[in-house]
């Protein structure tokens, strides 16, 4: 992801996670972190379909954002993401990748368990404005 990225990020952040979106604000700092971030976008046709963010620390890295547009959901773009910023997270050593997920989302919790994920806990209204509850889930490197 880069920064001409943001235009079409943020139609879809809005299209996926509206009301409780991120920010142009956010994302540009996010991008500015290279150290400790890591963002990609899934392209079709020369347009943005997915994108996914990871942070990274020594000894744990976090599953910040993933989404793929509606129209696309249910053609492996997610799972190709999330391989991607897992792979990521294994080249930088991290022990522990963490997640949050809403909690009505049981499509990606699925995607997330089939990926070695399992349920730590959840978040009382978590995501804001709209107060939605997470489930925690974490994966341990094999």
């Amino acid at each position: 992801m880069t920064l001409a990225d943001l235009p079409a990020v943020m139609g879809l952040e809005e299209e996926l996670f509206a009301p409780d979106t991120w920010t142009a604000a956010m994302y540009r700092d996010e991008l500015s972190r290279t150290d400790t971030r890591h963002y990609l976008v899934a392209e079709d046709d020369g347009g943005i379909v997915g994108y996914a963010g990871l942070i990274a620390y020594d000894d744990e890295a976090h599953v910040a954002t993933i989404g793929v547009t509606g129209a696309r959901q249910g053609e492996g773009i997610g799972a190709r993401l999330l391989d991607a910023l897992l792979a990521e997270a294994d080249r930088r050593g991290a022990p522990v990748v963490l997640l949050e997920v809403r909690a009505d989302n049981e499509t990606a919790q699925g995607l997330y368990r089939r990926r070695g994920f399992a349920e730590i806990g959840r978040r009382r209204g978590y995501y804001q404005p709209s107060g939605e509850d997470a489930v925690v889930m974490k994966r341990e490197k094999l």
